[in-house]
């Protein structure tokens, strides 16, 4: 494959991106659904590449640049770090940690669950099926397709080369019940009187309808922090998360030569980024460092991960596993829904609903998703859910980064009963913990008040 082939490729991603852009702006109905251009381009893409018509002139390779897009995207997440704010920690204790309990469960249940069934029943019914089948229901939906091409390349280096294709229609799947399953929900809980901050879908703003933001409305998308006469500012913080990413790749290959044990490109590029922004804090660099830019250049990548995740999907692999797959993700729907309508009302007390939907919307697809729901419910977050997730993010990612980088390995080599049994603890030690500090709200009505209601 030459440059050529790669431009050639990220410019036909491109069109069909702007023309997703295009169609969520002009056609009601992708409107209704709010579902986001990049997978609409994708799909267009299936149906018009090698898997369909077989008219668009894709590479051979278009396959493997989620797997490559996903080391940028983690190391831009590393490079923007977490901060701490006691203060707040302190005086809204009750809040916060049992947000962060139900975070860590809604993860934890996937990580344990769809394994579980997977070996105990799927494996079963279908003796083909892996040990790590279920694991690729959980990088899906938990993870998204970014974490999807991540856990889909750990699997086949695995010798398991059908777990990409798996993966993605889990992810793509997963992104589809956020969307149609989040608005169903919204639904109901305008009518049930369960929303606190809307009480119907007309209050919803035309930018998140269309996409486009009014002119009176627009914000920047980050600070120069570095002259332009000097050095683009965009290439200044494009050339910091690709240092990471480089490094990251660079070390695990070389931890692979020296002792064999293969870790992820995205975890060590992810880890790599975490001690470059530890240090940059220390030596004043990350005052030239804009979270927005980099934010926006990972969401870049994740677009067009999207796409080529989408555009990519062996329809020959999905048929091939269908009835097994089928099972998976009713599993998992399973799982999501269970943990928004029982979980949810019952770990987090006021503006439970906000809270909750935003967690179904995240443990579906990607943060965008929850992102989105939580607009449509609590369009100036009322509720603090962003602020508390902000807080949650940096104790919840060792849990999520040991499933995604250890999760393939210890599921496929014998030790399956061990990892599920690690986040089965996890399970039940988050519900523990919020009956013993009486974080526990399952009997309170379900039209109960306001996060501010209640202080």
């Amino acid at each position: 494959m030459s440059v050529t082939d790669i431009l050639v490729d990220f410019a036909i991603a491109s069109f069909f991106i702007a023309v997703g852009q295009l169609l969520r702006a002009k056609v009601p109905l992708v409107q209704k659904f709010f579902i986001p251009p990049s997978m609409i381009a994708g799909f267009i893409a299936l149906a018009l590449g090698a898997q369909g018509l077989g008219i668009l002139p894709f590479s051979e390779n278009i396959g493997s640049y989620a797997s490559v897009l996903i080391i940028l995207i983690f190391a831009g997440v590393g490079i923007n770090g977490f901060s701490f704010n006691k203060k707040d920690f302190k005086a809204e204790i009750d809040r916060i940690g049992s947000y962060f309990s139900y975070k860590v469960l809604a993860q934890a249940i996937q990580f344990s669950l769809a394994p579980l069934f997977s070996i105990l029943v799927i494996s079963k019914l279908f003796p083909n099926i892996n040990y790590g089948f279920g694991l690729l229901l959980a990088a899906g939906f938990s993870g998204g397709h970014g974490t999807a091409a991540a856990v889909g390349t750990a699997f086949e280096r695995l010798g398991d080369l059908d777990a990409m294709d798996i993966a993605m229609t889990c992810a793509t799947v997963g992104i589809l019940s956020g969307i149609f399953g989040g608005l169903f929900f919204i639904k109901l809980g305008t009518k049930k009187g369960w929303t606190k901050y809307m009480k119907g879908f007309n209050q919803i703003s035309d930018d998140l309808r269309c996409g486009l933001v009014p002119k009176n409305e627009r914000k920047s998308m980050g600070e120069e922090t570095i002259s332009s006469n000097v050095l683009d500012p965009l290439a200044w913080h494009l050339a910091v998360m690709l240092i990471a990413s480089g490094i990251g790749v660079g070390l695990s290959k070389g931890i692979y030569a020296a002792i064999g044990l293969d870790l992820p490109n995205y975890l060590m590029a992810f880890l790599t980024a975490i001690v470059m922004f530890l240090v940059f804090r220390k030596v004043g660099v990350g005052d030239y460092i804009d979270e927005n830019v980099v934010g926006r250049i990972s969401g870049t990548a994740t677009d067009y991960l999207v796409f080529f995740g989408i555009a990519s999907i062996k329809l020959a692999v999905i048929v091939k596993y269908a009835a097994p797959l089928a099972l998976l993700l009713l599993c998992g729907i399973v799982i999501v829904v269970a943990t928004l309508m029982f979980f949810g009302p019952a770990m987090n007390r006021g503006s439970w609903f906000e809270r909750a939907i935003f967690v179904f919307g995240y443990s579906t697809g990607v943060f965008a998703i929850g992102f989105i729901l939580l607009r449509i419910v609590d369009p100036e977050n009322r509720s603090k859910t962003l602020n508390d997730t902000a807080f949650a993010a940096p104790f919840t990612t060792p849990a999520e980064m040991f499933a995604w980088s250890m999760g393939p390995m210890m599921l496929l080599n014998g030790s399956h009963w061990k990892f599920i049994g690690i986040y089965l603890v996890i399970m039940a030690a988050c519900i523990i913990a919020n009956i013993v500090f009486k974080w526990w709200w399952l009997k309170l009505p379900l039209d109960r008040p306001g996060v501010e209601e209640i202080g």
